[in-house]
């Protein structure tokens, strides 16, 4: 059975200073601690490289909120697998809902950014979930599953172990809503 994993997505919160606030209280919470869960914290991309100093030798690991599948170029505001390397990050959360529903990101788009991390040495959290009008419409599964498969398309058994699933039901994004296990799983 894979370890649990608890991951951070700060989103667009927490400047400098208060990331590393932050930062210092997450250490000081693991420190020492033999952990069943494996701690992963996401911070803001400006936060990334002092992040990736601070969690050196920790049992925190490095996560980024979104990449993009090109390597270099001129794609004004986005950044690639190996800049997100290179700081130290690994992992990538990729096919967020706010990603998919405020940038218009495909199914598609999602899957080409999953390969790119998997060929960079960074591992995919890929995010899937459905909306509340799905969910009332009977259509989760083939929601989800459209998700998953078109995300996965050309994932090899391999590579697969190397991505974790988040289902996160967009449902019950900031509602107070929570989904059971049961619908989790």
């Amino acid at each position: 059975m894979r370890k649990k994993i608890v991951a951070g997505n700060w989103k667009m919160n927490n400047d400098l200073s208060q990331s590393v606030n932050l930062i210092s209280e997450i250490k000081n919470a693991v420190a020492g601690k033999e952990l069943n869960a494996e701690i992963i914290i996401c911070p803001p991309f400006t936060s990334l490289e002092t992040a990736s100093a601070l969690v050196k030798d920790t049992n925190v690991k490095l996560g980024a909120q979104n990449m993009y599948f090109e390597e270099s170029g001129a794609y004004t505001g986005e950044i690639s697998a190996s800049m997100l390397k290179s700081v130290g990050c690994e992992y990538v959360i990729l096919g967020h809902s706010e990603r998919r529903a405020i940038f218009g990101e495909s199914d598609e788009v999602i899957n080409k950014k999953i390969k790119k991390a998997l060929a960079s040495g960074l591992k995919p959290i890929f995010c899937i979930g459905e909306t509340l009008e799905e969910r009332e419409s009977g259509v989760t599964n083939k929601i989800v599953e459209r998700q998953v498969r078109n995300g996965l398309t050309g994932i090899s058994a391999e590579e697969l172990e190397l991505i974790i699933v988040a289902y996160e039901p967009v449902w019950a994004i900031g509602t107070g809503k929570t989904a059971t296990p049961e619908q989790a799983q």
